[in-house]
Formats: structure tokens, C-alpha cells, sequence
């Protein structure tokens, strides 16, 4: 596992983006995992200063919540569009989001298995990490053998989610995710956090017993795996970083 610090959030984004672009420079058609939440989006916004042609690259997203379609505001899907496809270039044929609206979201979730599998596996995933240890919607426990799935999500992760939604009511219940089991299977990882609020869970998951009770602790399993935090989420680390 490699850490690197940055000062500010920014300046985690640009350190982040530069690995990505790295891994496009080289692979052009590169599988990205894709996540939303406010800790990739700087990011996204650093790799849009790259001028770096992402257009045969494909994409998959982390996860979506159901009873939101891709015209919802809120959706991941509406997220991806804006923040990732529209801003980076890539063409939105290549990138795929679970449909939060499918008649039969189990389905759904095993034909979003299926084609990560038929794009030969996600080279790199971006990962934000939950105040709760979640990655992506895998909340605590989740077996770290677990594929693309519906699940219910925790109280404590729809409250932390309100701020973009006009009221805590208005959060959905239930989401589609990958699976821990799908994320570890990434050639890469990259976790990227910042902010005092994420320093505890950045800890527990890379200093604390890995275990299913806390699903980012998965991240020490990965033999590729890279986070890259801002001053204030590696506050409570105690390992060294560069």
C-alpha cells in the first residue's frame, strides 16, 4: 500500500489525477471505475486541466441508488454525466452506470457484474471512503467475497448524503453497488479522501484489524492499492506516507 500526502484537498486531486493519467498515457482504452461523492471530485477537476484524450476509455460507475433514473438531479448517473463524461471528454457509450430504475434491480445488478467482466475487469478504481468504514454502498458488515448487489443503506450514510438532497427524506433507501469482492478484483486501487471528518475511517482502514465489520479495511488486502489524502484526513496515521 502506498500513501501520499498532500497539503489541501486541491493538491490531493492533482496527485490523484496524475496517476490516472499515467495509467491513460499508457493504456488509452483503460477500464476506470468511477466514483462520485465530493472526494473525487477534485480529482476530476485536475485530470480536466490534463488535456489528455479519454475518449476511448471506459468507465463504470460504483454504484447508483435505486428509484433515481439518469434524469434525477441526485442520480450517479446524472453525477457521472456532469462531472465525468461531460467534463473529461468520454464518450458516454463507454461508460456505464447501474440503472436505478430497472423493473428488476437483482437483474440488473448481475448484468452490471457481467459487464465488467466482459471489459476485462476494472484496471483502475476510484474510491471515496464512508465515515463508516463503507466503500462505495457496501456498509458494514459486507463479506469481501460480495459481487454487484442491491443493498440497504445504513442511517448514518443517508444522513451523510442529505446535504445533496433537499431533505434527509428524500435520501433513497436501498442502492445498487459493486461488491467488495468486484472492487478487490480492480487492478488497481486509489482511495482518495480529505477533510477531518474522513481521518478516523482513513485510519481504521489502513492501521486498523481488517475485517468484514468495516469494509474499507479491505484496501490492506490489495497488493496495488494507493491513497492519496490532504493533510487533514492522514492527521491520525501513524505509518509513514510520502
Amino acid at each position: 500500500m502506498k500513501i501520499i500526502e498532500s497539503g489541501t484537498g486541491a493538491e490531493a486531486g492533482i496527485r490523484a489525477a496524475n496517476l490516472i493519467a499515467e495509467l491513460v498515457r499508457a493504456t488509452p482504452t483503460a477500464v476506470l471505475g468511477l466514483a462520485t461523492g465530493s472526494s473525487p471530485l477534485p480529482l476530476y477537476a485536475a485530470l480536466a486541466e490534463q488535456n489528455l484524450d479519454l475518449g476511448r476509455v471506459r468507465g463504470f460507475s460504483l454504484d447508483e441508488y435505486l428509484g433515481l433514473g439518469a434524469a434525477d438531479a441526485e442520480s450517479y448517473a446524472r453525477v457521472i454525466r456532469r462531472e465525468v463524461i461531460e467534463r473529461l471528454g468520454l464518450d458516454p457509450d463507454l461508460v456505464r452506470t447501474p440503472d436505478g430504475l430497472a423493473p428488476d434491480p437483482v437483474q440488473e445488478a448481475a448484468d452490471f457484474e457481467r459487464s465488467i467482466r466482459a471489459a476485462g475487469g476494472i484496471d483502475l478504481q476510484i474510491l471515496g471512503i464512508g465515515s463508516n468504514g463503507h466503500l462505495a454502498f457496501n456498509e458494514p458488515p459486507s463479506a469481501f467475497d460480495s459481487r454487484t448487489r442491491v443493498v440497504e443503506l445504513e442511517p448514518s450514510t443517508r444522513e451523510d448524503n442529505a446535504r445533496f438532497f433537499d431533505s434527509l427524506a428524500d435520501v433513497p433507501t436501498h442502492a445498487i453497488t459493486q461488491g467488495l469482492g468486484t472492487i478487490g478484483e480492480a487492478r488497481q486501487l486509489l482511495l482518495i479522501a480529505h477533510g477531518e471528518a474522513k481521518a478516523q475511517a482513513v485510519a481504521r482502514a489502513v492501521e486498523g484489524p481488517v475485517t468484514e465489520d468495516f469494509p474499507a479495511s479491505l484496501i490492506q488486502r490489495h497488493p496495488n492499492a494507493t491513497l492519496v489524502l490532504d493533510a487533514a484526513a492522514a492527521s491520525r496515521l501513524q505509518c509513514a506516507r510520502v
